[in-house]
């Protein structure tokens, strides 16, 4: 099954690099234009000129831009900037953070390469589709600086906690970063390097599949580098870095491992009334309209009882904000075996797909690819702030006169459960877009994984 091992990661160096937050960065793929501009005010050694973040917009990703980051990053080791690692190493990467529901948590767990391995081999599992132009910006990056920056998130299955007791036996103490994020999380990372932990560490990983969180794009491009060295190289030795990739690993029972909703606000076109929208849902919906309070209360209570579940059946919170009415859609008995029986049981099971097959596709003037094509939804990990969003586009539309080319309308989401994740992956399926949320996301910078040893 899975092989792991150590590496010796390029790393910051302290003495150049003091404040460790001034030079990591979010995952790429979460930057956008002023986030990249922030970052680049922040720090002249900030990751994000390395990483290269993908949602730039007017500055396509030439050649020119990924040779410069080549010799940035060859640039910045000559410069004592970043150093090699003297000794093979683990790197227990600790997270303490607030989940927006205000509970505070820790989530533990290490960074390492894994031996690549195809997803028909069931060794890494995904649970996500991936799209080939974000491969190839990202493939066309790897290649040129011969060098990981991001690593990908996974996990694994560990229930009695093995992995993370033997490793912590051998951190480091006191840590050789802390890093608060954007967020306010604290990130923390700890060397491992005790040759007799190493091993025992991956003697645990022979029996073990690995499911990937986070980064189907950066395993994929993984697998892509990996060929293109085979055509230039012949067969590649197995422990030659081009056949590993770094991964972050938690166990998939840790306690700090949090999977947070992702909250869809839609802009169905043409204006509709809430009576509108829930004559289309009620054959196979109770709809409960919810009325206590003022709007930040009604979110409370709506979340509420979404998070108890009606008769353990599958909840939504559909809010309207140009009414400002809140209701519970509680999924009838029976109606995803009737009306999706053309999905496999682990994807019926899904509030995602309940939502895809069930609501987008009975709205009015709305339906999957819409979506998608037009720019008719916005994703929110955040209910309150997607709330805001909505009120405000509902209010822009009442100032022009009630005339509007689309209606604002908020479906709150409950988060995919792991145990569902493992399952969607183990039957060799996949989940519809923006299922789940992995939080917090995994700094890039702490560490850099070379492909050159």
């Amino acid at each position: 099954m899975a092989v792991i091992a150590p590496f010796r990661a390029v790393r910051y160096n302290p003495e150049k690099t003091p404040n460790i937050e001034e030079v990591v960065s979010p995952p790429y793929d979460v930057i956008d234009a002023g986030g990249q501009a922030a970052l680049l005010e922040r720090n002249p050694y900030n990751m994000i000129r390395l990483d290269l973040s993908k949602n730039v917009k007017g500055e396509g990703m030439t050649e020119q831009r990924y040779a410069g980051a080549a010799e940035l990053y060859q640039q910045w080791q000559r410069e004592a900037v970043l150093l090699r690692e003297e000794r093979p190493a683990f790197y227990i990467y600790e997270v303490d953070y607030r989940r927006p529901d205000g509970q505070t948590l820790t989530r533990r767990g290490f960074l390492g390469r894994v031996q690549l391995a195809e997803f028909a081999e069931g060794v890494v599992k995904p649970h996500e589709k991936t799209f080939a132009g974000v491969t190839s910006d990202r493939l066309r990056l790897l290649d040129t600086c011969q060098a990981q920056f991001s690593p990908i998130f996974s996990l694994y299955s560990d229930p009695a906690g093995e992995i993370m007791r033997l490793l912590e036996q051998g951190g480091t103490e006191p840590p050789l970063y802390r890093a608060l994020d954007h967020n306010g999380c604290e990130h923390r990372l700890r060397l491992v390097s005790d040759p007799a932990i190493l091993q025992a560490v991956q003697e645990k990983f022979q029996d073990k599949a690995l499911y990937i969180a986070d980064g189907h794009h950066r395993y994929t491009t993984a697998l892509q580098y990996r060929a293109l060295v085979r055509e230039r190289r012949g067969q590649l030795d197995p422990a030659d870095p081009a056949n590993h990739t770094m991964m972050y690993l938690c166990g998939m029972e840790d306690p700090g491992l949090s999977v947070l909703p992702t909250h869809r606000l839609l802009r169905l076109p043409g204006y509709k009334t809430s009576t509108d929208l829930l004559h289309a849902l009620q054959e196979c919906f109770e709809v409960r309209e919810i009325t206590n309070g003022g709007r930040e209360s009604l979110l409370d209570e709506t979340l509420g009882r979404m998070a108890e579940g009606e008769g353990g059946n599958t909840c939504f919170g559909f809010y309207h904000p140009g009414e400002d009415r809140s209701f519970l859609l509680t999924l009838k008995d029976g109606v995803m075996d009737r009306e999706a029986a053309h999905q496999p049981p682990a994807l019926r099971d899904l509030d995602v797909v309940v939502l895809s097959d069930l609501i987008i596709d009975r709205l009015p003037d709305l339906d999957k690819s819409r979506c998608v094509q037009g720019d008719l939804i916005d994703y929110y990990s955040n209910a309150a702030e997607a709330l805001d969003v909505a009120v405000k586009e509902a209010v822009l539309a009442a100032e022009a006169g009630g005339r509007t080319e689309a209606t604002p309308v908020l479906f709150l989401m409950n988060p995919t459960k792991v145990e569902q994740v493992r399952r969607v992956a183990d039957e060799n399926l996949v989940m519809p877009h923006k299922s789940t949320f992995f939080y917090p996301k995994v700094l890039t910078g702490l560490a850099i994984n070379p492909l050159t040893d």
